[in-house]
């Protein structure tokens, strides 16, 4: 049984400090919890690459595992309407990511169908689509019919922007933001809603309301404008000391699981 007296949880022998952490049964609030601005969150992966020798498609794997798994624990396959699930692609490291979690959510019972419309002839992204298409997922440059969005899937993953993006959105990705603004179903945003400011959030009504956010590696700023939206943290892999040089006071990680739910 535990117990709490003068900002401590009192369990037999042990005593553990709350610090800044609230908790409850279904999520951690972390109050000191440090929200990246855009040069911190390029910097940060800078020095994942150059300081701790990270390599691209190495960061890219994880982050879009713990995607995955934090789409599973938010939606499950036999709670949406459909098990079908659009994934959107952007042609920078976001839409990799989205390409890696579209693969593993197919090894979790779900049916991915992905769009990717502005393809790179880097080796990375040609392999990771090879890899999706291999396991028989569907990798798309037509933009979807939002009418068949609407009839054929029950959630949309939105990674077509990450922290490097800078508004307006290009006229080549207009036709897909039109859907998902326009969208009944639960948007689950990768890092950034797409087409939000990275600091400054939305910047107009229409923007998109993702209804979860799975921030990688530590929030960006904009999480701090999300409304009545399930908030998540993926990317188990930041470095102690590259932590603390940041201040980021990021919550623990429960057991092996691979993402943190953040109220």
């Amino acid at each position: 049984m535990f117990g709490l007296c003068a900002n401590k949880w009192i369990s037999g022998p042990k005593i553990y400090s709350l610090c800044s952490r609230r908790f409850s049964s279904n999520f951690v609030k972390f109050i000191n919890m440090k929200y990246l601005n855009q040069q911190e969150a390029i910097s940060v992966d800078e020095e994942l690459f150059n300081d701790y020798k990270f390599s691209v498609d190495q960061l890219m794997e994880l982050a879009g595992l713990s995607c995955a798994h934090a789409i599973a624990d938010a939606y499950s396959s036999t709670s949406l309407k459909s098990n079908k699930v659009l994934i959107c692609c952007g042609p920078g490291n976001n839409g990799g990511d989205g390409l890696v979690a579209a693969r593993h959510l197919a090894l979790m019972r779900y049916e991915p169908y992905v769009y990717y419309p502005k393809r790179t002839e880097k080796e990375l992204f040609k392999n990771l689509q090879h890899q999706a298409e291999s396991m028989g997922i569907t990798v798309s440059s037509n933009c979807p019919d939002a009418a068949w969005v609407e009839n054929e899937f029950g959630l949309i993953v939105d990674a077509l922007f990450g922290f490097s993006f800078q508004p307006p959105v290009r006229e080549s990705f207009v036709p897909i933001m039109a859907v998902l603004q326009k969208s009944g179903l639960p948007i689950v945003s990768i890092d950034i809603p797409s087409g939000w400011h990275v600091e400054q959030g939305p910047l107009s009504d229409s923007d998109i309301r993702p209804a979860c956010l799975i921030s990688l590696t530590a929030p960006k700023l904009c999480a701090k404008h999300l409304a009545n939206a399930k908030h998540y943290l993926g990317g188990r892999f930041v470095p102690k000391r590259l932590e603390e040089k940041y201040a980021m006071d990021l919550p623990s990680y429960k057991g092996c699981d691979l993402f943190v739910k953040l109220d």
